[in-house]
């Protein structure tokens, strides 16, 4: 009797067991189905189409932002590009950190639509975004749209007026292509509401740090004066004044100052023989070369520069130049670039942060300094030509080319793996200098590329290149260890 009972209790449970496991099985199909019928609002379906399968237009709130091409993304950053080199006093702190916040912005934007991803407000103290304001139905794409608009328009300081206007005009644009379908208004305006709200939020969290919105209205404070010593960076006159020397106190997103290292520079000595006179004799043979016998080098020079405003972008937007062409190269969808540009903006602010720390603590001088007292009075940077003013204002160690260029290198390594066949148009139209495509076949080659380009050019030291390239790697770890996908279960 006991054995017939137990028996009868465990076929009931495999019963239910079995029952529940079709019933899973049956709503996961039916989940399949509706997600096919709903076509995910514009990308949905066919990737191309508007609406959602029913007329509505939009595309509910649960709805997967993979399915929509980035076309958007790379228009927007297109647009940032475009606009960045005229908003004066920003580089390439400031830059930096407009870029994170935009970024910023459009992920969290999109977020709803992005199967797995999490916030960064759990990571983010102090940054709020409500999903109860999230409508039913939403366009993602309208809801960018504006968001972008709304960023740029807000963290690109400085601008000419006709560039500031521009911003709005590319908004009316983007909106009039988008909507062009079968969009309803409620849709529309309710998209574009989300996109302003996340925006604001954005923003609202920006101005908590006090200290960056303060530095950012003065990047000179004529309260600085720095220290002296043999070998120390100084300014010679007021344009030449430190640049942001306050910066190490500026909000970091993943990486604090705290959690990276620095390497003492070489013992900083006049002697002919030394370390740092063969390193500051090599900065001067090499800016000669690259100017009279050596092409290439002068190219790789001038093709990496990004230091002259209304000429060239910053050197943390020509990360993004890089990774807009990415997008397209490797052909990723709306998540999986928002994804890469969030982390990319991130490492940019927390490279900057870092490197303005041990600029300003370690204060090595400019090679142009050192070179005019115990070597060429008459030495003149490659730079020179381009601006009139040839020393970046803040001291060369770390160099902050080259930490920008391998903490954005880390990060492409991490997404895409060190090997590509990557050609950098970024400045293919130039014609003030020599932007001639360049080609390369792995990431670290770029970055190194990109760093040592400021021993021809003038501007640093060998030591300055290398550890600015060891630090952004350093900082590019920690950012890839930030986890926006959820661990499936």
């Amino acid at each position: 009797m006991k054995t017939s009972y137990v028996k009868s209790v465990f076929l009931m449970l495999i019963t239910g067991l079995i029952f529940q496991s079709c019933a899973k099985d049956d709503s996961l199909a039916s989940e399949a189905t509706v997600e096919e019928l709903r076509g995910g609002g514009r990308g949905g379906g066919n990737g191309n189409g508007n609406g959602n399968g029913n007329g509505n237009g939009g595309n509910n709130n649960q709805d997967n932002v993979d399915r929509i091409s980035n076309d958007l993304i790379f228009k927007w950053t297109d647009q940032m590009l475009a606009v960045e080199q005229y908003s004066t006093g920003m580089r390439p702190n400031a830059s930096a950190r407009a870029l994170a916040y935009m970024n910023l912005a459009a992920y969290e934007t999109a977020l709803p639509g992005m199967r797995g991803n999490i916030s960064t407000t759990e990571q983010l103290e102090g940054l709020e975004i409500s999903r109860n304001l999230l409508p039913n139905r939403i366009d993602y794409e309208i809801a960018l749209n504006a968001a972008y608009a709304d960023v740029l328009d807000h963290f690109m300081i400085n601008l000419p007026q006709d560039k500031r206007e521009s911003i709005g005009t590319f908004e009316a644009l983007q909106e009039s292509i988008l909507t062009d379908g079968n969009v309803s208004n409620d849709v529309i305006e309710d998209s574009k509401r989300w996109g302003e709200y996340v925006a604001e939020q954005v923003i609202a969290y920006s101005q908590t740090d006090a200290e960056a919105e303060q530095q950012i209205l003065e990047p000179q404070p004529l309260s600085y004066e720095p220290p002296t010593g043999d070998g120390y960076w100084t300014y010679s006159a007021d344009p030449e004044r430190a640049l942001f020397p306050y910066w190490e106190s500026v909000r970091t997103f993943v990486v604090s100052t705290d959690q990276t290292t620095t390497i003492a520079p070489i013992e900083y000595s006049s002697n002919p023989g030394t370390a740092y006179h063969d390193e500051m004799l090599e900065a001067y043979t090499a800016n000669n070369a690259a100017k009279t016998t050596d092409p290439e080098e002068l190219w790789i020079a001038e093709f990496w520069s990004d230091d002259v405003e209304n000429l060239m972008i910053s050197p943390p937007a020509r990360q993004f130049s890089i990774a807009n062409q990415l997008l397209k190269k490797y052909d990723l969808n709306l998540a999986e670039s928002l994804t890469l540009l969030v982390k990319l903006g991130f490492s940019m602010n927390d490279a900057a942060v870092s490197t303005w720390k041990y600029k300003y603590e370690h204060m090595v001088m400019r090679p142009s300094n050192y070179i005019h007292e115990f070597i060429d009075p008459d030495f003149q940077t490659n730079l020179f030509r381009l601006v009139y003013w040839p020393n970046p204002s803040f001291p060369g160690y770390p160099s902050g080319h080259s930490c920008f260029a391998s903490a954005a290198g880390g990060v492409f390594i991490d997404f895409f793996g060190d090997q590509t066949n990557f050609t950098d148009r970024t400045h293919a139209d130039a014609t003030d200098f020599q932007g001639t495509p360049r080609n390369f076949k792995k990431f670290s080659d770029m970055a190194a590329e990109n760093a040592f380009s400021r021993i021809p050019l003038g501007v640093h030291i060998r030591m300055d290149c290398a550890e600015g390239l060891r630090l952004g790697y350093e900082i590019a770890d920690g950012i890839n260890e930030l986890r926006l996908k959820r661990q499936p279960q």
